[in-house]
């Protein structure tokens, strides 16, 4: 069987050994902070619109958590450390 070209696959593979992996910033369930803080901190830090944080924010309400941000380490750790410099449940996974 001959195998043919994928223009995407081949990019992804690019940016694998360029920038690492793709990894996920998770936000977790807390009983602390409000709907608003958690849906203007999505907005400022993952550049969420407002009906994609109010979406993630009702997520982790139900499900305990959400997988809020997709990159590589590099780009998502200034991002994680933001989330929980403003007292959010956050880690990289």
């Amino acid at each position: 069987m001959h195998a043919t070209y994928d223009p995407e696959e081949a990019l992804l593979e690019e940016v694998l050994l360029e920038t690492g992996p793709i990894r996920e910033i998770i936000l977790h369930n807390d009983d602390v902070n409000t709907f608003e803080h958690v849906i203007d901190c999505l907005q400022e830090f993952c550049e969420h619109d407002p009906i994609q944080a109010e979406q993630c924010a009702w997520i982790v309400h139900y499900n305990g958590k959400c997988s809020v941000k997709r990159g590589t380490f590099d780009q998502l750790e200034p991002r994680c450390t933001a989330l929980q410099d403003r007292g959010l449940s956050a880690d990289i996974q």
